[in-house]
């Protein structure tokens, strides 16, 4: 284990060890803007948001993004909403990795999905891009499909050829009602994620519809 920890030496010849497994990068994709805000597409945005008020934090505006850091038993936490816009999301994951030396398996990317009923969540830990652009542009820019991801289903209630009007939609008065339970779980997620592994993760939330 002694390798995988990066060593920091103080002016007073203190060692200080940092386990880089400590240290998240939770990353909810989406796009900049107010007429963006209440989307289906932006659900990645709405569940930080969401997490961040309940750790009574708030994000600040840095390079490719919008950050918050935050604790959680003891965990390192940044969460990150990119402002490249969709398309371009995998930049600012890249940068963010990078920056914070976070390990690959330590960062989770939530997304919207078409192709789940609306409200059910898949965790896993690769796979395809399926389709999303936002997970197409990280798998490019990481060079690899191998990341934890979450995905928030949003179901496909649109006829042929509607696809983009419908995830760049805005919820419906019922969606915004079940939302208001959906959303919460959502944050105990990522909070288990970061405390007790994926594996348990997906055991405990996927593909689950609980109030």
């Amino acid at each position: 284990m002694i390798s995988l920890l990066k060593k920091f030496f103080t002016s007073s010849n203190t060692t200080i060890i940092i386990d880089p497994m400590k240290k998240f990068l939770i990353v909810g994709l989406g796009n900049i803007g107010p007429k963006y805000s209440e989307t289906r597409h932006n659900i990645g945005f709405k569940i930080l948001d969401a997490l961040a008020k309940e750790e009574n934090a708030s994000f600040e505006t840095e390079k490719l993004g919008d950050v918050c850091q935050l604790k959680i038993k003891g965990k390192t936490v940044f969460l990150l909403k990119p402002n490249t816009y969709m398309n371009l999301s995998g930049k600012a994951i890249k940068y963010w990795l990078a920056k914070e030396k976070i390990q690959t398996e330590n960062l989770l990317v939530i997304t919207d999905d078409i192709n789940i009923d609306f409200g059910t969540f898949r965790l896993k830990a690769k796979g395809s891009a399926g389709g999303h652009n936002g997970l197409k542009d990280t798998q490019e820019k990481l060079n690899s499909g191998t990341y934890p991801r979450f995905r928030f289903g949003v179901g496909s209630q649109f006829s042929k050829g509607r696809q983009v009007d419908y995830v760049l939609g805005e919820w419906s008065k019922e969606e915004q009602h079940e939302l208001n339970f959906r959303i919460p779980d959502a944050c105990n997620a990522i909070k288990s994620f970061v405390t007790a592994g994926l594996s348990q993760t997906m055991n405990s939330f996927n593909g689950k519809l609980e109030k």
